[in-house]
């Protein structure tokens, strides 16, 4: 069997501890904190934990419990602007900083973060 990037990466455990530290920045975000209603950060921190899992290789608890991810649909309630989507990448950043991935998959990561970031991008205001 062929290892899969998450498995390559880490797994499970690596994935949250990036979107741990991606959601502590979040926390405290003036431009990125008011695209939550929930006053809990967990149960998002928790969906983006599964969808990156599924994402990259691991099981695929995203999709059998939420269906498929359609992320532009189920962030089109939010004003995504480029200011919000540097935010995101801010502290996605920070997520990867502490992982202590290699270089090479790094590079893999942010490669897909940073497209993801302007594909979700939904207002020039």
């Amino acid at each position: 069997m062929t290892d899969t990037f998450y498995d390559e990466i880490g797994g499970e455990e690596t994935i949250r501890t990036i979107v741990h530290r991606f959601y502590a920045g979040v926390a405290d975000d003036e431009v990125l904190r008011p695209l939550y209603p929930e006053e809990d950060l967990g149960p998002a921190e928790e969906r983006f934990a599964l969808f990156l899992i599924q994402y990259w290789g691991g099981p695929t608890t995203y999709g059998d419990t939420r269906g498929h991810p359609r992320l532009r649909m189920r962030h089109a309630p939010f004003r995504v602007t480029p200011e919000a989507a540097q935010h995101w990448l801010v502290h996605f950043r920070a997520g990867l900083d502490e992982a202590g991935l290699t270089a090479e998959q790094d590079a893999r990561f942010w490669d897909y973060v940073t497209h993801a970031a302007q594909f979700m991008v939904n207002s020039m205001e």
